[in-house]
């Protein structure tokens, strides 16, 4: 069978002939053959198949690394190559839709900020109250409760400690938190940017306080604390959240997870290696992959904002409730209590009737119009 140059193998394989010498320096697409006097690259027609995969994964954007490892996957077992492709666009999906959100805030933020713009839009907007209850429970099984919720005038908070002093931890982490509230951030009108920087600075030093609190031991990065976080400024919820620790959102009887959990089993979800409903039994579904720890660097926390409505029920809670309560039970809790006080309790006693194994935590808060 004839050699093809590498000029005739770029034309038929939509490379160029600079992108194969790359691939073959770097061990992607060698030549079948080249000249050991001019050097010049020869190419098999077999290996057009390998050539126009690389093509195609590049047009995706997959790193050069990874295409390696899906061709050669490829080459021994078609359909796992094609799972990793799967995975790959799955999390590139992701990635924008996060993107997607920063960029629709970045849109709002700078329009706030355009002077044509009349300055009167969100002091028109009629202010809202919040009614709420926070309820936290050690549950049956563990013999001390690591977990804190809080929930005052304008914080919500549910912190899920882990390690040796993992109680002290989350407790720390909200206390930070609770700074915000006692300095009046976001009261008034605020533009959005500086809420979501004093946020953002307040993570800051909840990750700061947690690494105090680890010290300098043998481990300190086993000593840590989810954040789940909403401050309220009289319209807008801003939320703050890293962990599996969980915030949902009731409107008009449909309740939404607005919180995406920062743990391995999810991005697994995320990459569609498996499904939600695999994930639910997962011996690893409990391994974090974002949390403010004793260790190493500050992890990044999800910060937005979420505009509010009358009649909005929030639910903040620690994963001693959502991996354990079904979470249609928990939309039929959420959706017929008559109070926060009443919607905490129900939903603390459903998951010890469902064993109690871990520490649980609610936060509940009805957005309401103002009384006369």
């Amino acid at each position: 069978m004839s050699l093809l140059t590498i000029g005739a193998f770029a034309k038929a394989s939509r490379l160029s002939p600079k992108a194969l010498r790359l691939y073959d320096e770097l061990g992607l697409l060698a030549p079948a053959r080249v000249d050991p006097v001019t050097g010049y690259r020869f190419y098999a027609p077999g290996q057009l198949e390998r050539a126009r995969l690389v093509a195609w994964l590049r047009r995706l954007g997959m790193p050069l690394a990874r295409i390696r490892e899906v061709c050669d996957l490829g080459e021994r077992d078609a359909a796992a190559a094609a799972r990793e492709v799967r995975a790959f666009w799955a999390r590139i999906e992701a990635e924008t839709a996060a993107r997607r959100d920063l960029a629709a805030f970045l849109i709002d933020h700078l329009t706030w900020k355009d002077p044509l713009m009349s300055p009167t839009v969100e002091q028109a907007a009629e202010p809202l109250e919040i009614r709420y209850a926070a309820l936290s429970d050690t549950g049956l099984v563990r013999e001390s409760n690591q977990d804190t919720a809080y929930a005052g005038p304008r914080l919500l908070a549910v912190a899920d400690g882990f390690g040796a002093a993992g109680a002290p931890a989350g407790a720390a982490a909200v206390r930070e938190l609770r700074r915000l509230d006692a300095e009046g951030v976001g009261t008034g009108v605020v533009p959005a940017g500086e809420l979501l920087n004093a946020l953002e600075e307040a993570v800051e030093q909840a990750g700061r306080a947690v690494r105090d609190i680890a010290g300098s031991g043998p481990a300190p990065h086993e000593v840590g604390t989810t954040l789940t976080a909403m401050l309220w400024t009289g319209s807008r919820l801003a939320l703050v959240h890293i962990g599996d620790s969980r915030a949902y959102l009731l409107r008009d009887g449909e309740l939404f997870q607005i919180t995406h959990d920062h743990t391995f089993v999810q991005s697994m979800v995320d990459e569609g290696r498996l499904s939600p409903e695999e994930a639910t039994s997962h011996p690893q579904r409990s391994l974090l992959l974002r949390a403010l720890t004793g260790g190493g660097d500050a992890a990044t926390a999800d910060i937005r904002l979420h505009d509010a409505r009358p009649g909005d029920r929030y639910l903040l809670c620690s994963d001693g409730l959502s991996a354990v309560v079904p979470t249609e039970d928990v939309r039929r809790v959420v959706g017929s209590a008559p109070d926060p006080e009443w919607a905490v309790r129900e939903l603390v006693a459903l998951a010890n009737r469902a064993g109690g194994p871990d520490n649980v935590s609610c936060v509940v808060a009805d957005v309401v119009e103002p009384e006369d």
